[in-house]
This record gives structure tokens, C-alpha cells and sequence, in this order.
């Protein structure tokens, strides 16, 4: 397969799982190609130097940035008197274990966000190496607790910070059709909350964990998960859930982007709730509060691996990395990570500000008073995540295709590969229809329940042809007022599902019906919408649009994503669980 033609196969299938959201990492072994933006590949490095990349979940990158710097500086060296040069990229937990159990990352140390992810690398790595991929145990780091991000006010009217304010809290105000009425602030609507994906971010795993031991208890099997308290629960919440994620950081920016009217509270970690009240105040209508559970949370300590059982590292690189995790945990280092919005492990250094109730968290709180709930097993882990798949929003989605001249030859081949692998790749019950535009758009087919439709979908795709011009205005404008019928139309039904419209394009409007002005102003939405239609549009290749595109996205807080050679592994990342 030429590189077109992986490109094209790439977006189609991880479009599928963006607006979806159903497709976990069993399905794509590094649909999260397990790196941020920030990943690079390793700098060359000067003679009589040892190099340790270190692969480390997001919420700890300021802290590390700043110590790797440092002590980069300082000039530590192995017993073989080789100068330690250590390289940091910031990944998604779930993203980077995929990632380095195919091979596609290879780093010297790995720090995903908790223990859990841990044990589920070693029993994947015991399975095909007959041992784990770290000789020893991971130590943990800092601490980075999760719990909720609600607005100050909100928050306070819930009783914060003095109130308890527990899952059982979130779960009963999402599921009030009175929503804030209910506390006396009807002006606030129904409550809008969000969360990221089990199957990707570290957040998302441990906040659904959490939510499961409020349910069933701690002292849980898998076979527990699956119960009816724990699944009617998981839909509860599932179906009162507003938005998904990949990172954490992705929702605050929603909420400091979008304000309150879109997002109320999503499950985030402590240290990012704190840093956007620190660094980003000024943009936010109001301060930020981070709520413990008070059911218990889950304290992530954020190990650190040494991946000497994997056949890339040396044995003088897994020395360098552990001479720099010692220097991580010395006093200095941990006292950093406070100025960092993180924890020290070491509970005699005492927490000041930016920890302090003045910046949206509670100083006081600790293990002992909101109770450490255990890390999952990888069998508790697996279970959560199924659960959360089987109970999440179902999706209706139009997959709009750009069949004008210019994608004529590798284009539409790879297209039309990449569409019909993707309709495989469904959910039975989800809900796909087909769009195709040139001189004018077409309706191949009405967005129908997947399981009855895809095969004749598939052969349908197969055949289609590439010629004439570019009425991408119309086409967009037409998909839009398409699922908006349906969205009235379960609304009138009392069903909740995900909408999405996937364009992909490589040019700009040429012919049609409708003006650029016309399609904002009477097809797309003037401010976006939390439960709102987004699209999600691919500029694949120079020529497309991509002010446009990128306009489209924006005002349906969906995103806009460009194609090419070097980005596409990113874009595995980024649209693996955005909605």
C-alpha cells in the first residue's frame, strides 16, 4: 500500500472511533501512537554520552521539563563515566502502552499516570517475552488525584468546599431533567459534565474506576462490574455525559474556550485544574474549583519503569535511568513538583501555594481523609472500559466525501479503501450514512442502524468514481440539515445519542448553490453546543480550505484535522476518543 493510500486508511479509521468513541484500544494496538505533539524523535547526542528517553503520561510535564533541564545541566553520569543526557516526550497512558507493546515506541522509562496501566504492559509483555518488560517494580513519583473541575460558583452552590460532594452527587444532578433548578438556579440549565476515555487517558480510567468501587465496592471481582447496580449506574451517567475526551487538558480548554454554558464539571486531575486558574485566569468567565470525591478517590502516583527487559535498552541506559529516578525523588525535586501543581510523595514537605483553596483545591486533603481507592487490575480495568463501551452514547454520523476531479487516481482509491474498512469497524447499533459530493452533493444513503446496512454500504463505497467540481458548501450544508432531522426527530423520542459529520476534502468550494455565508448563517450553529451536531473536517493535502474548514469546526466545537505523511501518527492520538 503506497503512502497515500496509508494516510487515507489512517484517518478514515480513526475518524471512525473520533466521533464514535466506541472503539477501544483492543481494536487499534497504537491508535493512540502514544505520544503527544510534543514527541520528537531522539536528538543525536554527543560522544561519551548515554541516552534515556522516557516516555511520561501528560499531567507531569511541566514538573519534568523543568527537573529534566536541570539536571541535564548538572552533568550526571554513569560508572562508566558516559554523561546521562535524558530526553522527555509527554504521552497519553493508554496511548504509549500500545504504543510500546507493537514496537512503534521504543523509550528507555515509561511513566504512564497509575500502577494499573503498569500491570496491564507486564501481563501483555509475559504473554510474548515470558517475563514483564520491567525487571522491577515501578516507584511512584508524585501524586496527581483525581477528581472533578466545576465552576467556583457552581460548585459552591453544591456546598464545596465544606460539603461533601461525591459520584452520587454528579450522577443524580446529570440525570435531573431539572438540573440546576433543583439547587435553586434554574438559569444554569441542565447539568453538562464530561470525561475522557477509559480506554486511552489516564483520567478516564481511573475516574471511571473510581465511580465503580462508589457503586459496587473495593473489594470487587470483574465478574462484580458487570452486575445490574453497576451497569444501571454506568448508564445513568454514560447517558447523561456531555462530552469525551483523550486528555484532560482538551476538556478545560473547552470549558475556558466555550464557557460555562457548555461544560459544568468534567473528571480531571487535581494539577490541571490548579494550572488553568494559575495560567490561565484571565481567559476563564469564572475561577475554577477541583472537588475530592468524597466517596474516595484515586491518588495516581505516576510510576517510573525501567524497561530493561525490552531488547532496545541497554544495561548502562537502565543504569542512567535509574540515577535520573533517584534524582527525581530527591527532596529538592519533590518540593518542585508543589510550583508544579503536583504532590511530593514525601508527606513532612508541607504544601503551600499554588495548592492552596485560593487557586480552587483543598490543602488539607490527603489519603487519610479522602480514602485512596486501590489502582484496577488489569481484569478490573478490562471490565471498566467494556462496561463503559457497552453503556456509553450510541452515534449517528454522516461520512461526507469529497469525489470531485481533483481526488481522482491514489485519492480516491485509497478513499474508498479506507471508507469500507471503516464501516467494519462500527457498532452495530450506531447509525452511518453516506454522502458524496462533486458538482453537487448525493445521498447514497440515510444514516440507518449500521448492522443492517453495511455490507451493501461497503460494496456501494467500492465503486465510486472521482470527476467534476467542488460543492462543498452545499454538501455540508445538506449533511447538516440531514442529522439535525434525526436529532429532532430521537429528541421527539427521548433518545440520547452522539452526532457527527466527518468531511473529508482536499479542495475548496468551486460550484454549488450556496454561499460561504449562507452555510454559516443558516445551516451551522452560531454558538456550539455541548450535545450539539460537530463536524469534524480532514483537509487532506495543500489545496484544501483550511481557514474554512477550521471555521466549521470551531463553531460546532468539533476539530479540524490536516493529512499528511508526518502528522497522521498524531492524528491516531488526537481523534481516537474526542467525542
Amino acid at each position: 500500500m503506497d503512502r497515500t493510500r496509508l494516510i487515507f486508511v489512517g484517518i478514515m479509521l480513526t475518524t471512525a472511533v473520533l466521533v464514535l468513541g466506541l472503539v477501544g484500544y483492543q481494536l487499534f494496538s497504537n491508535s493512540d501512537g502514544g505520544s503527544s505533539s510534543s514527541e520528537a524523535e531522539p536528538t543525536s547526542i554527543p560522544r561519551n554520552s548515554v541516552l534515556v528517553t522516557l516516555a511520561s503520561s501528560n499531567t507531569k510535564e511541566s514538573w519534568l521539563d523543568q527537573i529534566t533541564a536541570q539536571f541535564n545541566a548538572e552533568g550526571h553520569a554513569t560508572e562508566a563515566g558516559n554523561t546521562i543526557i535524558v530526553e522527555v516526550s509527554h504521552v497519553t497512558s493508554g496511548g504509549s502502552m500500545n504504543a510500546i507493546l507493537d514496537g512503534s515506541s521504543q523509550p528507555t522509562a515509561w511513566s504512564p499516570g497509575d500502577q494499573s496501566w503498569v500491570d496491564q504492559a507486564n501481563d501483555a509483555w509475559e504473554i510474548s517475552h515470558n517475563k514483564p518488560i520491567a525487571s522491577q517494580p515501578c516507584q511512584p513519583t508524585i501524586y496527581a488525584p483525581l477528581g472533578f473541575v466545576m465552576w467556583r460558583p457552581m460548585a459552591e452552590t453544591l456546598g464545596w468546599p465544606n460539603e461533601p460532594i461525591g459520584w452520587d452527587t454528579i450522577v443524580s444532578l446529570a440525570a435531573d431533567p431539572n438540573g440546576w433548578a433543583s439547587y435553586g438556579r434554574p438559569e444554569w440549565g441542565e447539568f453538562r459534565f464530561g470525561h475522557t476515555h477509559p480506554a486511552y487517558a489516564n483520567s478516564g480510567l481511573l475516574s471511571m474506576t473510581s465511580f465503580v468501587y462508589g457503586i459496587a465496592g473495593q473489594n470487587l471481582t470483574a465478574a462484580d462490574i458487570y452486575s445490574e447496580p453497576v451497569q444501571t449506574a454506568m448508564a445513568e451517567l454514560e447517558q447523561n455525559t456531555s462530552k469525551y475526551g483523550r486528555q484532560a487538558p482538551a476538556l478545560l480548554e473547552l470549558m475556558a474556550g466555550e464557557g460555562p454554558s457548555y461544560l459544568h464539571a468534567a473528571a480531571v486531575p487535581e494539577a490541571d485544574t490548579v494550572r488553568f486558574n494559575v495560567e490561565r485566569g484571565d481567559e476563564l468567565t469564572f475561577p475554577l474549583a477541583f472537588i475530592f470525591p468524597s466517596g474516595g478517590t484515586i491518588w495516581a502516583d505516576h510510576p517510573y519503569c525501567v524497561l530493561d527487559n525490552a531488547e532496545w535498552v541497554t544495561p548502562e541506559q537502565a543504569e542512567a535511568a535509574n540515577i535520573f529516578l533517584d534524582y527525581l525523588l530527591d527532596r529538592d525535586q519533590q518540593e518542585a513538583a508543589i510550583d508544579n501543581y503536583l504532590r511530593p510523595l514525601n508527606s513532612s514537605i508541607p504544601l503551600h501555594a499554588p495548592l492552596d483553596l485560593a487557586n480552587g483545591t483543598d490543602p488539607n486533603a490527603n489519603p487519610q481523609t479522602i480514602p485512596a481507592l486501590p489502582s484496577p487490575t488489569t481484569e478490573i480495568s478490562n471490565a471498566v472500559i467494556d462496561i463503559f463501551k457497552l453503556n456509553k452514547r450510541k452515534a449517528t454520523i454522516m461520512i461526507v466525501l469529497d469525489v470531485s476531479g481533483s481526488m481522482e487516481g491514489d485519492k480516491i482509491r485509497t478513499a474508498r479503501d479506507a471508507t469500507v474498512e471503516f464501516l467494519g469497524r462500527l457498532d452495530p447499533n450506531d447509525e452511518v450514512g453516506l454522502m458524496i459530493f462533486s458538482d453537487a452533493p448525493t445521498l447514497l444513503s440515510e444514516p440507518t442502524r449500521t448492522g443492517d446496512v453495511v455490507e451493501g454500504m461497503k460494496q456501494r463505497v467500492s465503486g465510486l468514481l472521482a470527476d467534476g467540481n467542488t460543492a462543498l458548501y452545499e454538501a455540508v450544508c445538506d449533511a447538516a440539515k440531514a442529522i439535525t432531522k434525526l436529532q429532532d426527530e430521537d429528541m421527539a423520542n427521548g433518545e440520547s445519542r452522539l452526532y457527527g459529520i466527518v468531511l473529508l476534502s482536499d479542495g475548496e468550494d468551486t460550484v454549488g448553490n450556496v454561499t460561504e455565508n449562507q452555510m454559516f448563517a443558516t445551516c451551522l450553529p452560531a454558538n456550539a453546543e455541548a450535545d450539539g451536531i460537530k463536524i469534524y473536517p480532514i483537509a487532506f493535502g495543500e489545496g484544501a480550505d483550511t481557514n474554512v474548514l477550521t471555521r466549521m469546526a470551531n463553531v460546532s466545537a468539533g476539530r479540524m484535522f490536516t493529512a499528511d505523511p508526518a502528522s497522521i501518527s498524531n492524528i491516531y492520538i488526537s481523534i481516537s476518543a474526542e467525542q
